[in-house]
């Protein structure tokens, strides 16, 4: 993929305390920003995800207006365009690649922002999934630079309940015969697609395959869908980038930082950005409960789940225009009269 820009970072120090000598992040931006600088969206990717998987709620009458709106989307830490296992180089390589955080994310964000194109707050800061984790960090960590925030099935602190599901998803890509202990010799294809299977069941919810509406995504079967939209969808990255965003999403904490020091509450207190939170009602792991109470912490967030069956995937419904409808009038409410 070319069709983004690269900002670099010498001697950027990571959270866990190792410093790269040259740190990248590869962004996109959509839109005009306006001369007073004050129209500015960022939108962080989620897990396995590039800026191009999830551009489609980009346009006219969409979720996001590049008409009005200067949308910026960063790619995240391992995610294959920004630094990555896959592109790091020595000395760190594929099996000593360093771990990166959302802490690292953010800040490196804050400088494309500021070094690049002049902006110091934000009027949004739209979020899916781990994009939601990241959000839901700049409210904490920079309260100040932050107007509004719309946190999408995401949490600020990944609970116990994700970190078992994400360690059994870590479990059976690691399961592959390529798996050497710390990389894989060559692409894990038999591990990625059983990664793609247990995905699967966890992403979309009961109901979801009751009523076969894979079918209405456009999906032959059962098979075809499980084949195409989850085999398929992580057989095209790197099985070490995947793991080191694995890493990054098990670590997520907004208060896990020498700002918060570990206190939760206090985090989510510090968040004064006007904030809606949007968990699916059928998530599997980013519970509406979780998120219920999260949202009850922050001074100035309105808790508005999404009424689905969709599962996670309510969030990112590229082939469900009935809940793009739900997350549009969500950032229209945020968006309105700024």
């Amino acid at each position: 993929m070319s069709d983004h820009q690269v900002f670099e970072i010498e001697n950027f120090r990571l959270q866990r305390g190792i410093t790269l000598p040259r740190a990248a992040i590869a962004y996109k931006t959509y839109g005009r920003l306006a001369d007073d600088r004050s129209n500015v969206i960022l939108y962080p990717t989620s897990y396995g995800a590039q800026h191009g998987d999830t551009e489609w709620l980009i346009g006219p009458g969409r979720v996001l207006d590049p008409d009005r709106w200067f949308i910026v989307i960063p790619n995240m830490f391992g995610n294959g365009l920004s630094t990555s296992p896959s592109n790091i180089g020595a000395p760190f390589e594929r099996d000593r690649a360093p771990v990166f955080t959302h802490w690292d994310n953010v800040h490196a964000q804050r400088r494309l922002l500021q070094e690049v194109f002049g902006v110091e707050r934000l009027a949004l800061i739209y979020g899916w999934s781990m994009g939601a984790q990241q959000a839901l960090h700049w409210g904490a960590i920079f309260p100040d630079r932050v107007a509004r925030i719309c946190a999408v099935c995401g949490s600020a602190r990944t609970s116990v309940h994700n970190k078992v599901f994400l360690q059994g998803v870590r479990a059976t890509l690691t399961g592959d015969p390529a798996w050497r202990g710390d990389h894989f010799a060559e692409h894990p294809v038999r591990g990625l697609r059983a990664m793609g299977r247990v995905y699967a069941g966890w992403a979309m919810s009961q109901a979801f395959y009751r009523e076969r509406l894979y079918e209405r995504a456009g999906y032959a079967s059962l098979e075809d869908f499980i084949v195409r939209a989850w085999e398929g969808n992580f057989l095209r990255r790197d099985a070490h980038d995947l793991l080191a965003s694995l890493e990054t999403w098990m670590a997520s904490d907004i208060s896990d930082n020498p700002i918060h020091g570990g206190d939760l509450a206090r985090a989510l207190g510090a968040i004064t950005a006007r904030s809606i939170v949007m968990p699916s009602r059928t998530d599997l792991y980013f519970t509406p409960e979780d998120s219920a109470l999260e949202t009850a912490m922050m001074p100035n967030a309105e808790y508005r789940p999404i009424e689905s069956i969709w599962g996670h995937r309510a969030g990112n419904p590229a082939q469900n225009p009935e809940d793009e409808a739900v997350l549009r009038g969500a950032v229209r409410d945020l968006l309105d009269g700024a």
